[in-house]
């Protein structure tokens, strides 16, 4: 995330906090990425040099309706001034003031099998009771991990696979025989 990013995500966090729309901006934002990660053309067109500025906004006017007047303007601004695809880095800067207000920290799991419901279950209730604050759990399988969870959580990894243990153990053994 840029610090160009972080400025603006923020001051929009700041502006929906004083007018108590944080929840319903954030939720729009999210939508918004959505549609331009599924639609990366549509991207392109709003920031093409040959493309007038007020017709880009328009387009936004159009693709938006309906949606906040604050979210709209946000991007019409980022959209005037050249920075449209920082949206994605503004998004996670909003979303990082907004975790921290409301005591909620991101932890992704990543497991060679999806997690069974009571396992997340327990997961969830150990990562809550060690920090304190309410966890959202992202999960993510990646077969090649063998067995066991990684952990990363609030820039921290926290690794007990057993590819990770293999590794670990062939380490050792060619220290050994070094």
């Amino acid at each position: 995330m840029t610090e160009t990013a972080k400025r603006y995500g923020g001051s929009l966090y700041e502006l929906a906090k004083e007018e108590q729309l944080t929840d319903e901006l954030l939720s729009e934002l999210e939508t918004a990425v959505t549609c331009f990660g599924e639609n990366a053309d549509y991207m392109r067109l709003l920031t093409a040099e040959n493309l007038p500025k007020k017709e880009r906004c328009d387009l936004l006017d159009a693709a938006f309706e309906g949606a906040h007047p604050y979210l709209i303007n946000f991007m019409k601004l980022l959209c005037e001034e050249g920075l449209l695809p920082e949206l994605f880095g503004c998004v996670q800067a909003y979303r990082a003031q907004y975790n921290a207000d409301h005591g909620i920290i991101e932890a992704t799991v990543v497991s060679a099998v999806p997690l069974q419901d009571a396992s997340r279950e327990k997961l969830l209730a150990k990562l809550a009771a060690l920090t304190g604050k309410t966890v959202t759990l992202k999960e993510k399988v990646d077969p090649s991990v063998l067995g066991g969870l990684r952990l990363d959580m609030d820039g921290k990894r926290l690794d007990g696979t057993v590819q990770r243990r293999l590794e670990t153990m062939r380490d050792e053994i060619a220290g050994v025989v070094m």
